[in-house]
């Protein structure tokens, strides 16, 4: 069994995926149920509880409380991913001459990092983290850890050049055996950073990335999601070239992926 502490982040990774929600309580248990995952509270003071999941011992990723001001803006419990960047205020002045948003501009999180949240061309919210004393998850592509980030595009094309000025990335298009493209981002090594997929006809959410956990077993992992209150989006599918994958919201209505490791 592998089990590899990852202690540094090339800048470009999707390295942290971090939960808002309704309701932590049952998100924890949820996600402890369904991943694993182990429970590590912090408390915050005026700013609550925030929960960093831990799988074998390692930072998986985070639960936090969906924030009143964005609840009552609309904001829907959400899985939120950070790419790590080796400045995050350099990071935020590139978004914003691509044709980013800036949500929240670059702040410090105490001695762990600076961070800032931007939104893409197509209105895709995610955060940049500049690392200090915390690089993110300390597993990626492991049973129970993230193994795969994708965005989900109203309009791809729009926001390829959004993406590879703000972090450098390449793509590559490749057929989807059921129609579209599918787009895979490459960091400068030439190793994927995630992937990219037209909206599917008929989805009335917003363009939004989308968190996937790595299963052992995909339609196992599927079918306990559905039995402890998760609601299916894409049941067990098979993924080109081999293995699996799901989509479900967990019973807060925060969308997330089930996968198998990628190769």
């Amino acid at each position: 069994m592998t089990t590899t502490t990852i202690t540094q982040h090339a800048p470009g990774t999707f390295s942290w995926p971090e939960l808002a929600t309704t309701d932590p309580v049952a998100a924890k248990r949820f996600y402890a149920d369904l991943l694993g995952w182990e429970i590590d509270d912090h408390d915050m003071g005026v700013h609550g509880t925030y929960t960093v999941f831990r799988a074998g011992g390692r930072d998986v990723s985070a639960c936090t409380t969906l924030m009143d001001a964005l609840r009552a803006a609309g904001v829907p419990p959400h899985w939120l991913a950070y790419v790590t960047v080796d400045d995050a205020d350099a990071a935020v002045a590139r978004a914003d001459a691509a044709g980013g948003r800036v949500v929240q501009p670059a702040f410090e999180v105490m001695e762990l990092g600076r961070m800032a949240v931007l939104a893409d061309p197509s209105g895709a919210t995610f955060s940049v983290w500049q690392a200090r004393k915390h690089i993110g998850a300390g597993v990626l592509g492991e049973p129970g850890s993230l193994g795969w980030t994708q965005l989900n595009a109203a309009e791809p094309e729009r926001v390829k050049p959004f993406y590879t000025q703000l972090f450098g990335w390449t793509f590559r298009d490749d057929p989807m055996p059921w129609g579209g493209t599918y787009t895979t981002w490459l960091r400068a090594d030439a190793t994927p950073a995630g992937g990219m997929m037209p909206m599917p006809p008929g989805t009335n959410a917003p363009s939004h990335w989308l968190s996937y956990f790595v299963a052992r077993d995909v339609d196992a992992a599927h079918a306990k999601a559905v039995a402890l209150g998760a609601k299916t989006y894409v049941p067990p599918t098979d993924l080109p070239g081999g293995g699996r994958f799901a989509v479900l919201a967990d019973p807060q209505g925060a969308t997330f992926g089930l996968t198998t490791a990628m190769a």
